[in-house]
């Protein structure tokens, strides 16, 4: 099985190239392990994402990664603005604060609504396409499925572990069954230095604004 996809940084392009990549991480999912193919790819110099279970090329690397606008070497970061409706009403959803959320939006996808993780993670808040099902969210490449998914998973994580945002955060990241495991913050350098980016970005972004003592008290 070898496909490609042609993608030249527009947008239409872009969310068509990350639907497909998306089809193809669920159909992998729902094939039994014992048919299951490892799936190879890469982006060319030209933007065309390449994928096949015959790796021919060195280029190709185990798993799915994102397509690029043409001539980056990393996602290209978004508009924050374009999601503060979506993260406003997520935040008064679920009662929780919006800069914490945007915090972890920035630290996990820098605000990049089509961004795909090595691992399959997907979208604004890098939700994995099990959790992603699990949490009602169909299409994780649309900014208010995403946010509201990944606001509703991190309140159940701030749920679970007492309000605590260290370990909510790091539940987030790493799983709670791990966060409960090492009763506390895995000793996993990921996870640790997830933690703190996302804590440094919401004292910024708090410190940009009107911070509320109960939310800035949980996280020291």
């Amino acid at each position: 099985m070898a496909q490609t996809r042609k993608t030249d940084g527009h947008k239409g392009k872009t969310r068509a190239a990350g639907r497909l990549l998306a089809v193809l991480v669920w159909t992998m999912l729902l094939v039994p392990d014992s048919a299951r193919a490892t799936i190879y790819t890469f982006v060319d110099k030209h933007g065309t994402v390449h994928f096949t279970n015959v790796p021919n090329d060195p280029r190709y690397k185990a798993g799915v990664v994102r397509p690029h606008s043409r001539g980056s070497r990393s996602p290209r970061p978004g508009d924050p603005r374009l999601y503060e409706e979506h993260i406003q009403r997520a935040a008064s959803h679920y009662a929780m604060d919006p800069l914490l959320i945007k915090a972890v939006i920035k630290t996990e996808s820098n605000f990049d609504c089509m961004a795909v993780s090595s691992k399959g993670a997907q979208g604004l808040m890098q939700l994995m396409p099990g959790t992603a099902a699990d949490l009602n969210v169909w299409n994780p490449f649309d900014p208010k499925e995403n946010i509201f998914g990944g606001t509703n998973y991190l309140r159940q994580m701030l749920a679970r572990f007492g309000g605590n945002i260290r370990l909510a955060l790091a539940a987030y990241n790493a799983g709670p069954n791990r966060v409960e495991a090492a009763q506390g913050i895995p000793l996993i350098p990921e996870t640790q230095q997830y933690v703190a980016r996302v804590l440094q970005h919401y004292r910024q972004m708090s410190a940009a604004s009107s911070p509320s003592s109960r939310w800035l008290g949980a996280a020291n």
